[in-house]
């Protein structure tokens, strides 16, 4: 993953970005009837259940809004909330709380899916020594807080993107000439760049399993669609020589099981591409 000051430096544009999308020109609405000098207050409310997620983002999108703005936090990120419950209260300009409003809604109800849903698998885990991990198949443009709450969640982040991390998958390995050759040029390529890149590598099949690991000099072997049977051997095969994660068709059916055949982690794209939104609301008071 990418350092702390680089992932908010991501959040800092994902908020940069959606308030120029959101306001424009400026908010109309409330320029047209609603005094400058008005001040009120809103509250955060819950209409759904699950783990919440996003208030230090909320917090974020006020600052950028208005310093002025005064949060006052009930309920912190990873909480279990449930309907009625109240996240927090925000007072100060009634023109600047319109104006976060809707960004602070749309990051929140989407982090708090996210959370939610990798706390459930986190749950299924316990008792194991497997990891929840998320996958780069996340919405445009806001990576980082779908990331950012999976953590939240207590998941684990996978690479955030294509430069923080080496992952050989298939058509790397195809179009490379196979494992070996790929894995060799990868390693070739990093020392003349100068880069200390992990390498994770995806196997097809027992036997690429057994030729990663005679390559060598890779952190993690990515069993892309094995069945159980398979991850049993493929997780004895390699043993102490690097990392394991069970990858492909994995449900929460089926997730523990495959946690059970000892891999390091199991990767969800679910996680991220596909949930609903909790159903929150910021309401004058």
């Amino acid at each position: 993953m990418i350092s702390a000051e680089e992932f908010q430096k991501e959040i800092d544009l994902i908020i940069a970005n959606a308030l120029r999308e959101d306001i424009g020109d400026g908010d109309h609405s409330s320029l047209a009837c609603i005094p400058e000098s008005a001040t009120g207050q809103a509250k955060l409310l819950v209409k759904d259940q699950g783990i919440l997620a996003g208030v230090e983002f909320a917090r974020q999108v006020f600052v950028a809004v208005d310093p002025d703005l005064e949060l006052k936090v009930h309920l912190q990120d990873g909480s279990e909330v449930r309907h009625g419950d109240i996240s927090f209260y925000v007072a100060g300009s009634s023109r600047s709380i319109l104006k976060a409003e809707r960004l602070v809604l749309n990051g929140m109800q989407r982090m708090s899916a996210v959370a939610t849903k990798t706390n459930r698998y986190v749950r299924l885990l316990e008792g194991t020594q497997t990891k929840i991990l998320d996958t780069r198949k996340t919405t445009p443009g806001i990576r980082a807080l779908e990331k950012w709450a999976v953590r939240i969640g207590g998941g684990v982040n996978h690479r955030f993107a294509l430069y923080d991390m080496i992952m050989l998958k298939d058509n790397h390995i195809d179009f490379a000439g196979g494992i070996s050759t790929a894995i060799e040029k990868t390693k070739a390529y990093l020392e003349r760049q100068q880069k200390d890149l992990k390498i994770i590598v995806e196997a097809r099949n027992l036997e690429e399993v057994a030729e990663i690991l005679n390559a060598g000099g890779v952190y993690r072997i990515l069993l892309d669609n094995f069945s159980l049977e398979q991850t049993r051997e493929a997780v004895q095969l390699i043993g102490n020589q690097c990392q394991s994660e069970a990858s492909g068709g994995i449900t929460d059916k089926t997730l523990r099981s495959y946690a059970e055949c000892g891999v390091t982690y199991v990767s969800s794209g679910a996680l991220t591409h596909s949930v609903s939104n909790m159903d929150l609301s910021l309401k004058a008071v």
